[in-house]
């Protein structure tokens, strides 16, 4: 394994770790992203289920977006994730950050997710 991924999965390890520390039985808002995609997900942890979950593959975004890895994409993937929770049932929820710089992508993720009613 090269250094790199070394290094993300000691990051991404790291934060899981404060996360489940703070969680308090709350679902965690997991974000992925790829050079071409973003992914968000809300899993609860406990059950080990995907409540909710929204990404810039699915049909009903993907004609709008010009491509699948700019902020405009994850503005949409959080506001949607968010919708989805809320039907879910969801409301309070931890960020997952997997690791990743809070900035750009993961940031508009996080910011449409709130828009969209989540508390986090």
């Amino acid at each position: 394994m090269s250094r790199k991924l070394e290094a993300l999965d000691r990051r991404k390890a790291r934060v899981r770790r404060a996360i489940k520390a703070a969680a308090n039985g709350r679902p965690r808002l997991s974000v992925f992203r790829s050079s071409k995609q973003i992914y968000a997900q809300v899993i609860d942890d406990v059950n080990g289920h995907t409540l909710a979950s929204a990404s810039t593959i699915d049909k009903s975004i993907k004609g709008d977006l010009k491509t699948g890895a700019d902020v405009a994409a994850a503005t949409a993937v959080g506001k949607l994730v968010a919708e989805r929770a809320k039907a879910a049932g969801v409301t309070k929820v931890i960020f997952d950050r997997s690791g990743y710089i809070y900035h750009g992508r993961v940031k508009a993720v996080a910011e449409a997710a709130r828009e969209g009613g989540l508390e986090f």
